[in-house]
């Protein structure tokens, strides 16, 4: 297992580590709903630093970023990022990933901590263009910092006017005396924020800034538990649950990022794909009756017929209900429609709802 360069600091606050995607990685600190609710309703810290970054540059860059990615790179600006995906040859996702323009010749794709060595290995394979790559992800480090004051919290260490960038746009400038720093205005908790990217000798001081920042807001640390939880109130998937090598981008609800203005690995069969029809759909869902969905849980009819399975499921803090992430056939997916989670032979009922499950 490998550690993240913070990881004593974890240690002393008290973390319970577990092993996650080839990491020793905190999942939590406290308790998984008071950091849930600490980031939905204050400010809280991920460390996040098991996620890949790439390097992709060179006069043909966005070449082969248009051709190994599914949504249209080109249509990016200086300082602007793009959410996006890897379709593999057989109508499944290798991973997905963000994409981030510094200028024409010069792109960061930040990859799943779990397909790092996967994802290098596919680009690579379809880089005939020549362009240099190169494998950032043991130099960096990648803090999130999230909720409704991290702006707050964040602005005490910058001169870049954090209120004015737009959602999915990034600077590079100077935070907690340290240059060079990527301050990007994404997140994968629906709260708002920042992900801050630093090199990791840097990584202590930038830590320390931020939780020194945000004391008067009772800033806390947050681990993977919450990061779930939160996610999955938005809607969000996440590789290896909700999407994976054999799910078809199109059934899990892609399709906005899947660009077929132009030509991308197995481009031909998904549009066949989308032209035919959907059979299955990615739909989420909230519980009726009380209980807990599960991963693998089976998704039925009212006479126990299976018709999928749970994908991402959790008892929402927010909602104080369980909700989940789960396939059905087309015909099931609208909105009220009634379906039933399996748990130990009992079928508890629930229905569709449309996404995000907490809004704003």
């Amino acid at each position: 297992m490998k550690t993240v360069p913070l990881h004593q600091v974890h240690v002393q606050l008290g973390a319970k580590i577990v092993p996650f995607a080839g990491f020793e990685m905190p999942v939590r600190y406290s308790s998984d709903m008071e950091e849930h609710h600490t980031v939905r309703n204050n400010v809280g810290v991920f460390d996040v630093s098991h996620m890949g970054e790439f390097s992709v540059k060179g006069p043909k860059a966005l070449d082969l970023i248009q051709k190994v990615s599914a949504n249209d790179a080109s249509v990016l600006f200086d300082g602007k990022v793009q959410y996006s995906y890897l379709p593999n040859a057989d109508g499944g996702v290798v991973d997905d990933l963000l994409v981030y323009r510094y200028n024409a010749e010069e792109y960061l794709l930040v990859v799943n901590a779990s397909n790092i060595e996967k994802d290098w290995n596919w680009i690579q394979s379809h880089n005939t263009e020549g362009v240099e790559m190169k494998n950032l992800s043991d130099d960096l480090c990648l803090l999130a910092v999230q909720g409704p004051n991290a702006t707050a919290t964040l602005q005490k260490l910058t001169e870049v006017d954090l209120a004015s960038m737009e959602y999915y746009t990034f600077q590079i400038g100077k935070m907690a005396d340290i240059d060079g720093v990527i301050i990007s205005a994404t997140g994968y908790t629906g709260a708002g924020g920042f992900e801050i990217y630093i090199q990791k000798e840097d990584a202590e001081k930038m830590w320390n800034a931020i939780f020194e920042a945000g004391k008067e807001f009772n800033i806390q640390p947050v681990g993977l538990g919450a990061r779930d939880t939160l996610r999955l109130e938005k809607g969000f998937c996440l590789y290896g649950n909700d999407i994976d090598d054999k799910t078809s981008p199109l059934e899990a609800g892609l399709g906005w990022v899947t660009k077929f203005t132009k030509d991308f690995i197995n481009s031909e069969n998904l549009k066949g794909q989308k032209e035919a029809g959907l059979k299955n759909k990615l739909v989420g869902f909230e519980m009726i009756d009380r209980g807990i969905p599960r991963g693998h849980y089976e998704l039925c009819d009212a006479e126990g017929n299976k018709l999928g399975d749970v994908t991402s499921g959790t008892q929402s803090p927010t909602l104080q209900k369980g909700i989940g992430l789960g396939y059905v056939p087309t015909a099931y997916s609208k909105p009220d429609t009634e379906v039933f989670v399996k748990v130990r032979d009992r079928l508890l009922k629930a229905k569709v709802v449309k996404l995000p499950f907490v809004k704003g």
